[in-house]
């Protein structure tokens, strides 16, 4: 549990007690409706993350764990799966500031400093577009998309902890290390899956791609849930290789396999409810 809290003044103000690491988890998420200005971004991905960098390296803290995003790194993937060799070139605001933040805290690094970059995080609790296929599915409506052949990363939180666990416990070279479960998934198998945990059959239309980007692209118009950017995310290509932080860590496998953690973080909403 929590055991106490301080504000970004106490920080200004030397007021936290020492620590023996630092886990910098805050941030401006990516956001879905485009209402915040990039600026916002800048200032709390970027400004922030220099102010607490700063803290790490006067304070006797031994360790420091930045979560930066595969979004800082690239916005889709360069050929068939993301390693961290590639040239970063991220696109808007909150990938930019991102990355920005990388810049920063490679360009005074010492001490024992790991920038993480997961895609796409789900445990119990989470929310965003694994909750809306969840309802979609939830209600016994068909999904549409199933002419779409595409596979991606993602992160089960309990595969995350354990990285995390083993970047303050063992003896790890600092860097940068891409962070997602063993084995990517087409959104077919995600669908598939997400009725496994919720004991119903999938059903799984294959309506022509054309039809579905037309009907995104006026659900973008009309404000619909199925718009361009979203028919984007659910259907893109994006593997992500963990593959440096195994080494690093010493393991042949994550823990937790990727659908075993998607049947987790599904019942977590079926409690929910």
């Amino acid at each position: 549990g929590v055991e106490d809290t301080f504000s970004w003044d106490d920080l200004a103000n030397d007021q936290l007690p020492q620590v023996d690491a630092i886990i910098h988890l805050a941030g401006k998420a990516h956001d879905v409706k485009n209402e915040s200005g990039a600026e916002v971004y800048f200032e709390i991905n970027t400004e922030l993350t220099k102010k607490v960098y700063d803290y790490f390296l006067a304070s006797e803290a031994k360790k420091f764990i930045f979560f930066s995003s595969v979004k800082a790194a690239a916005d889709f993937v360069p050929g068939d799966v993301l390693t961290e060799d590639v040239v970063p070139a991220p696109v808007g605001p909150y990938g930019e500031s991102k990355i920005e933040a990388e810049k920063y805290i490679q360009s005074k690094i010492a001490k024992e400093t790991y920038i993480l970059r997961p895609c796409m995080i789900h445990g119990p609790g989470n929310k965003g577009n694994l909750n809306l296929l969840y309802e979609v599915l939830r209600r016994g409506i068909p999904w549409p998309l199933g002419a779409f052949e595409n596979r991606r990363s993602f992160t089960s939180i309990d595969n995350l902890t354990y990285v995390i666990n083993g970047l303050l416990t063992k003896d790890i070279r600092s860097g940068i290390y891409h962070i997602g479960d063993d084995e990517a998934l087409s959104t077919n198998e995600l669908v598939e899956t997400i009725c496994t945990a919720l004991e119903k059959k999938a059903r799984i239309w294959k309506f022509p791609k054309g039809l579905m980007n037309f009907g995104a692209s006026v659900g973008t118009v009309i404000k619909l849930p199925l718009n361009t950017e979203r028919l984007t995310k659910l259907t893109e290509n994006y593997v992500v290789s963990n593959a440096k932080i195994k080494e690093a860590l010493g393991i042949e496998s994550m823990p937790t396999s990727a659908r075993d953690g998607l049947i987790k973080t599904i019942q977590s909403f079926q409690q929910i409810k």
